[in-house]
């Protein structure tokens, strides 16, 4: 049974304007092991890509299970980690061990997008 079901889609040169203005974002948006990947690219938009990928995806990771971000839950509660085959999953222990999270994120040029599909 699906339980919720949320999306996000993010301009990528917004989320830019916004590290420029505010550099700790990322430290508020990403964990500490999600950061150390973050670091690892050379190319600056393809970092920039993966954040808004990230972003987008914790976004509708929350819209999924209608909370959003806020009290209850925060982005530093959501890892967005990858399989051994390169697709994206959430970790998050606010997840019973009977739900199951579907993931899928997308890129291009401008925007990153994310849909999240929780059953249970």
């Amino acid at each position: 049974m699906i339980i919720g079901i949320g999306i996000d889609i993010v301009e990528i040169e917004r989320l830019v304007l916004a590290v420029k203005e505010q550099p700790r974002l990322i430290n508020r948006i990403l964990t500490s092991d999600e950061i150390v990947i973050y670091q690892g690219f050379t190319n600056e938009h393809r970092r920039m890509e993966w954040l808004a990928g990230r972003f987008a995806a914790k976004e509708a990771f929350a819209k999924a299970l209608n909370t959003g971000i806020g009290s209850d839950l925060s982005f530093q509660d959501i890892m967005i980690t990858n399989q051994e085959n390169g697709q994206p999953q959430i970790d998050c222990s606010k997840l019973t061990q009977k739900q199951q999270v579907h993931l899928s994120i997308s890129h291009e040029k401008h925007y990153a997008v994310a849909q999240v599909l929780i059953e249970g």
